[in-house]
């Protein structure tokens, strides 16, 4: 007996036992399916898509691990599709090409439906995206395409057109931890007996969301510990784990507890002018897995917070790093970021601005809505000039030194709020002596 390719079962048994553990496990069925309930839950989108019977091109967002393929595979099966898989990381017009042949054949022998699942659909260049276009609108094939990268900016406006997105998020820990069970519970791992809990939250923060990165693991700890008990079973206990997988597990989670606890130390060395602890935590972080692009978002956000007008050029500085990386990559680009957190440690610090934003905000949120005073109201037409909008308004650049004194900016009878209280560090010094300058020249005129 053979199996719908050919290959004899015998083959396809051996051949199954012999793929990786994230395969052997995938789920073959709705059913089986751990997380992305959003989706796949009673009366959600996905679901309703799957009940329908009528496959619709789609594309499917989300990190690495977290059930693309396996949705679209699924898809496949349910609507007794035919399969066609295309790597854009391999893959290029050829294999466009002959996805088109084939599924033109299958429709001309019985009309059967074709899927196209495309991976990583945003390395296709727009012209390889394009290629797609025409077999969707025909019906020809239903196109699948899976992204780690935000469609919006990296599919062409004609394919994203023509697809739904669904958005797919990383498994929580609960999902992770029902994905050990059913390893556990169906022995895919016959070295392995049970696993500790203080050592499964461990594996679930290394997996950071991402099932494929905890099955993987899960087959390396199953080898090392063959090797330990050379026919036996252990259980895996969280001193073993750290022994066993090292470098790897120093790794932490991305989304956890200690990813924000390092992000909270590097801010607090910046903020508290040490630039070699800055060093340290920044290099902690990139040693840890931590994106550089969130780096460079968060080296950013310090320069506003925390240096402000004290130091302006810091904010340019950062953007710059952030840049920089972006043009350089791994690892040159890092060297950008590491300048700029050296910079902005030893940059004069004012939270100034910061505050003055909070504390604006919160008056405005309670606060009434208002009205503009007409003399600072636009007026484009007779009919505003006629109203008074804009009357009396005083053009500083007219006025002696270019500053209207005593002129009001606020909303009328509105007691007149201090925001920004320039601190006595960096350029806020000559900033202050500005502000109480025209608070006197003010004074004088009223």
């Amino acid at each position: 007996m053979t199996a719908l390719d050919g290959t004899p079962f015998g083959q396809v048994a051996d051949a199954r036992a012999a793929a990786p553990l994230a395969e052997r496990l995938r789920p073959k069925n709705l059913g089986e399916v751990i997380g992305q309930q959003h989706l796949l839950g009673a009366d959600m989108p996905l679901r309703i898509a799957f009940e329908s019977g009528q496959p619709h091109s789609c594309i499917l967002w989300g990190p690495p691990g977290v059930g693309k393929t396996t949705i679209a595979r699924l898809m496949a099966s349910s609507f007794d599709a035919h399969f066609i898989t295309i790597s854009a990381v391999l893959g290029g017009v050829k294999e466009i090409r002959e996805a088109v042949e084939q599924a033109s054949i299958w429709q001309g022998q019985g009309g059967k439906r074709t899927i196209v699942f495309v991976d990583e659909v945003h390395r296709f260049n727009k012209s390889q995206q394009d290629a797609f276009l025409p077999h969707v609108e025909s019906g020809l094939f239903t196109f699948i395409g899976a992204t780690t990268e935000n469609p919006s900016f990296e599919v062409n406006s004609a394919l994203l057109s023509r697809a739904a997105v669904y958005v797919l998020q990383p498994l929580g820990e609960e999902d992770l931890k029902q994905i050990i069970a059913k390893v556990l519970a169906e022995k895919a791992l016959p070295a392995i007996k049970s696993i500790a809990p203080d050592a499964a939250d461990q594996l679930v923060a290394y997996a950071d969301g991402d099932a494929r990165r905890l099955l993987n693991t899960l087959e390396s700890l199953n080898v090392a510990a063959q090797r330990e008990k050379k026919g036996g079973s252990l259980e895996v206990t969280a001193a073993w784990l750290l022994k066993v997988l090292g470098e790897r597990m120093r790794r932490y989670d991305k989304g956890g507890e200690q990813f924000y606890d390092t992000v909270s130390a590097l801010h607090k060395a910046v903020r508290g002018s040490d630039p070699d602890a800055a060093l340290y935590w920044l290099v902690r972080m990139l040693d840890g897995g931590a994106e550089p692009k969130y780096m460079a978002r968060r080296l950013i956000r310090m320069a506003s917070e925390d240096i402000g007008l004290a130091d302006p050029r810091a904010l340019r500085l950062a953007l710059d790093a952030a840049e920089v990386y972006e043009r350089l990559g791994s690892p040159e680009g890092e060297l950008a970021l590491a300048e700029c957190v050296v910079y902005l440690a030893i940059a004069p610090k004012s939270n100034a601005v910061y505050k003055a934003f909070n504390e604006a905000r919160a008056l405005v949120k309670k606060d009434g809505t208002r009205p503009v005073p007409l003399h600072l109201r636009n007026a484009p037409t007779q009919l505003m000039k006629d109203l008074d909008y804009g009357k009396n308004y005083r053009y500083a650049h007219d006025e002696e030194g270019g500053f209207a004194a005593g002129e009001s900016y606020f909303p009328d009878g509105m007691p007149v709020p201090v925001f920004y209280r320039p601190v006595n560090r960096g350029l806020e010094i000559r900033i202050a002596d500005k502000l109480n300058e025209l608070k006197l020249m003010n004074k004088q005129k009223n």
